[in-house]
C-alpha cells in the first residue's frame, strides 16, 4: 500500500519520500522478524549487557517459547501479560505470543498486588511472564482473582555477560531465585523445540496488543491495538526519522511496556533490521560506554537522560561522535534549543529534537520533527497518512492556526476501542477520530504544540493556564532542575498555580521558594505565575519519566 501525504499539509521536508512504503510489505512484525531470522540469521539483533543476540538466535528462542505457550493453551485471541523490565525475554515473549495470534498485555513492572488484581479482572489472561522480582506479587494478586494457566519467571541476568565492558545494572546482577508453582524461562528455551507455524491474522482488524491507559479520565482502560496499527506506526516513524535509509545502530532504555518504548526499542529494530543496544535501566556512564563501544548512531531518550550524560561528560572524556540522531521526549525536562546545542557540541553534531506527539490510543508517533526545520517547543508535523485537527472543546468547531483547542487525530494507527468499555470508547473514538483530551494548537506551517491535558488546565480568574507553559518558563531559572505545576483552590481566583520544584544540588540551601516566586512574577503574566512553590527531592513519575501531576498534593 502506497498512500500520499495529505496534500493540504503546509510543510513537508525536502528529500523525504511523500509516500509511506512498507519495507517488507504489509505483514505483521512477527513476519518481519521471521524474515530477519531466516535471511539475516548471523547478523546482530540485540546487544544486552555485552551479549550479542543474532536474528537467528532471537527467532529460534521465539519459536521455542511459542511451543511452550501453545502447550499451555495459548492460541489466536488468547491474552498473555508481560510483567517485566527491559530484557531479551520481553522481546521473545512478545513475538511468541503474536506468532500464535495472541494478544500481548504489557503491565508496568512497578505495579503492586492490588493494581495487578485490577488488571487480572479487566482482561481474561491465560498466563503471565514476569521478572523474578514480580512473581510473588503476581501470585498474591492471582489469589484475589481467577487462576492463571501458567506463570513464567525470567531472570534478567540470563542473557547478560558480566565479563564485558558494559557494567551490569543492579537488576541484572541479582542472584537467581527459585520459585514454586512457576516455570522458568531459561529452562523452557533449553527444553522445548521450535514451533514454526504462525497463526493466520487479519492485519488491520485482529487485536495484537492491549495497552492499559487512563485515557481521558478514570481508572486504567485497555486500549485495543491491531497488528496493523503496530506496523503502520513503526513504518511511519522509521521512515519519517530517516532510519530506513542506511545502516544504523540503535539504543533503547525506555520501558518496552510503554508504547513509545515499544515502538522505538522493540518494533523499530525488527522492522528495520538494525541492531539495538538494550538496557534494563538507564545509567549515564554505561550509556556513554555503549555509544563508544558499539558506535551507536541513533537513540530515543527522555530529556533528563541527555542532561545526565552532559553532566557526566564534565568529569569523563568520551567520543560520542558516532551518534547522529537523538529523538527525545520532554518528560520532566523540556527538549530546548539550549539543550540541543549543548548536546550537539558534546557529540560532535548529533541532532537532538522532540520525538513525537502521541498517545496509547493512537499507537503514539502521530507527529515527527523535520530535521531540516526544527521548531523547539513543538512536537513537529503530522506523520504519514495522519490528520490532526484542533477543535473547540465546547462547540466542536475546527479552529484555525494559533488557536488553542482539543487535539483530535485520525490515521491508520488509531485503536479499535477500550476493551469491554463501550461508553468510554464512544467518548474518545468518534467517526474514526480520537478525541485526545489534550489541549494544543497548530501553527501556520502545520507544527503541533502540546499545551497540556484538558483536565489539568488551570482556570485563574477565567484565564486558561497550561501547566506545561508555566513549567517551561520556570525551567529557565538556573536553580531549577525539574518542576511540575498543578492548580490549587483559591477563594478569590477559583484556582491558582502551585509549582513543585527540584533544585540543582549547587542551589540547595541558597534559594528559597519566595525567591523563585518573585522571579516568576517578573517573568510571567500576573495570572500565570505560581503563588506557591514547594521543594521536593524528586517528582513522582512513571518508569518512562513522565511526571504524574495527579500524585502531587493539592492542599
Amino acid at each position: 500500500m502506497v498512500k500520499q501525504v495529505n496534500q493540504t499539509r503546509p510543510y513537508w521536508p525536502s528529500g523525504l519520500p511523500k509516500a509511506l512504503r512498507y519495507g517488507l510489505g504489509e505483514q505483521s512484525l512477527y513476519h518481519y522478524l521471521l524474515h530477519r531470522g531466516e535471511r539475516e540469521a548471523d547478523k546482530p539483533a540485540y546487544i544486552f549487557y555485552n551479549t550479542v543476540i543474532t536474528w537467528g538466535t532471537l527467532l529460534d528462542h521465539v519459536r521455542r517459547f511459542a511451543c511452550y505457550l501453545r502447550e499451555k493453551g495459548v492460541e489466536k485471541g488468547s491474552y498473555v501479560a508481560l510483567y517485566m523490565q527491559n530484557c531479551p525475554q520481553y522481546i521473545i515473549a512478545h513475538f511468541a505470543v503474536q506468532q500464535l495470534g495472541g494478544i500481548v498485555v504489557p503491565l508496568n513492572p512497578m505495579y503492586r498486588e492490588s493494581e495487578l488484581a485490577y488488571f487480572f479482572t479487566e482482561v481474561p489472561l491465560v498466563g503471565i511472564i514476569a521478572g523474578e522480582e514480580g512473581v510473588l506479587r503476581v501470585q498474591q494478586a492471582e489469589q484475589q482473582t481467577a487462576p492463571l494457566s501458567f506463570i513464567v519467571t525470567c531472570h534478567y541476568g540470563d542473557y547478560a555477560d558480566p565479563s564485558g565492558e558494559i557494567p551490569l545494572c543492579e537488576e541484572v546482577l541479582q542472584p537467581k531465585q527459585a520459585r514454586e508453582g512457576v516455570d522458568e524461562f531459561a529452562a523452557i528455551i533449553a527444553t522445548y523445540l521450535p514451533f514454526d507455524e504462525a497463526a493466520p491474522i487479519d492485519l488491520w482488524n485482529d487485536v495484537g496488543l492491549i495497552i492499559f491507559t487512563s485515557g481521558t479520565t478514570g481508572r486504567p482502560k485497555g486500549a485495543m491495538l491491531t497488528y496493523g496499527n503496530a506496523l503502520f506506526k513503526t513504518a511511519a516513524s522509521a521512515q519519517a526519522n530517516r532510519l530506513t535509509e542506511k545502516a544504523e545502530v540503535l539504543m533503547a532504555h525506555s520501558p518496552l511496556c510503554h508504547i513509545a518504548g515499544m515502538v522505538m526499542g522493540l518494533n523499530t529494530p525488527v522492522y528495520t533490521g538494525h541492531p539495538c543496544v538494550l538496557f534494563t535501566r538507564f545509567d549515564s556512564l554505561s550509556t556513554i560506554k555503549a555509544i563508544e563501544t558499539y558506535k551507536v548512531t541513533s537513540w530515543y531518550s527522555i530529556a533528563p537522560m541527555n542532561a545526565a550524560i552532559l553532566q557526566a561528560l564534565s568529569v569523563v572524556s568520551a567520543d560520542l561522535s558516532s551518534l547522529k540522531r537523538n529523538l527525545a521526549t520532554s518528560f520532566g525536562l523540556p527538549v530546548t534549543k539550549d539543550l540541543a546545542e549543548r548536546w550537539a557540541e558534546a557529540t560532535g553534531g548529533c541532532l537532538l529534537y522532540e520525538a513525537a506527539y502521541g498517545l496509547s490510543e493512537t499507537h503514539t508517533c502521530d507527529t515527527f520533527m523535520p530535521d531540516e526545520c526544527m521548531k523547539f517547543g513543538s512536537c513537529g508535523i503530522p506523520t504519514y497518512e495522519t490528520d490532526i485537527r484542533i477543535i473547540d472543546p465546547k462547540t466542536k468547531q475546527e479552529l484555525g492556526p494559533g488557536q488553542s483547542g482539543e487535539i483530535v487525530v485520525k490515521n491508520p494507527g488509531i485503536f479499535k476501542g477500550y476493551f469491554r468499555r463501550d461508553d468510554a470508547t464512544n467518548e474518545t473514538l468518534k467517526d474514526g477520530w480520537v478525541y485526545t483530551g489534550d489541549i494544543g494548537y497548530v501553527d501556520e506551517d502545520g507544527y503541533l504544540y502540546f499545551q497540556g491535558r484538558l483536565k489539568e488546565m488551570i482556570k485563574v480568574s477565567g484565564y486558561s493556564v497550561f501547566p506545561e507553559d508555566v513549567e517551561a518558563l520556570l525551567n529557565e531559572h538556573p536553580a531549577i532542575r525539574q518542576c511540575a505545576v498543578i492548580g490549587v483552590p483559591d477563594p478569590m481566583k477559583g484556582e491558582v498555580p502551585k509549582a513543585f520544584v527540584v533544585l540543582h544540588d549547587s542551589y540547595k540551601g541558597k534559594v528559597a521558594p519566595s525567591d523563585l516566586i518573585e522571579w516568576a512574577k517578573t517573568n510571567m503574566a500576573a495570572f500565570k505565575y505560581p503563588r506557591y512553590i514547594e521543594f521536593m527531592d524528586e517528582l513522582p513519575a512513571t518508569p518512562s519519566g513522565k511526571v504524574l501531576r495527579k500524585l502531587l498534593p493539592r492542599e
